[in-house]
């Protein structure tokens, strides 16, 4: 069975909610969901350095928040925990910890991000001829899918996921 025909539904024991985090650690032994996963994580995480630490030219979280809170409009607290989810869950998908949460709330931000660079069209600015923050929004499509990927499917092999659920398996 493929991930599009396989069932995302699976009976919950209410007594132990095993059903449930079993279904949320699965993830099938896939080489391929562990490049998605790691692609994913290995180019959003610097851009979460550049704005909660100032790595890479970045600004940093107090200016980054004002940006967010000032010219995007984004309420304070949701600003706040969105820098916080570029750093946190990028880390946690390189170790293929909660992979599906983490690639379900990715899909979520970035088609959120994506929603800010609309007014400028699809393309990036592959050629820097525009000014810096007036993007299109190709990238984050990718992210998006990549994410939403991760989030049916798990993060595949070497993922700490895999580990976990085969424990949760044998305790049962």
């Amino acid at each position: 069975m493929t991930s599009l025909t396989r069932p995302l539904v699976v009976p919950i024991d209410l007594r132990t909610g095993s059903g449930l985090l079993s279904r949320l650690l699965h993830s099938e032994n896939s080489l391929t969901f562990a490049m998605l996963r790691l692609t994913l994580a290995l180019v959003l995480l610097p851009h979460g350095l550049q704005h909660m630490f100032s790595l890479f030219g970045g600004y940093g979280f107090t200016a980054t928040l004002g940006w967010m809170t000032g010219t995007l409009g984004i309420p304070a607290p949701l600003a706040a925990a969105g820098i916080v989810l570029e750093v946190a869950a990028p880390a946690l998908l390189i170790a293929g910890l909660g992979s599906r949460l983490w690639g379900a709330a990715l899909a979520v931000f970035m088609a959120t991000a994506a929603s800010t660079h609309v007014p400028n069209g699809f393309f990036m600015n592959w050629f820097g001829t525009l000014p810096a923050g007036s993007e299109g929004f190709e990238y984050h499509l990718l992210a998006i899918v990549l994410a939403i990927a991760i989030a049916v499917n798990g993060g595949g092999a070497l993922s700490l996921d895999r580990i976990l659920a085969a424990r949760t398996a044998n305790a049962q």
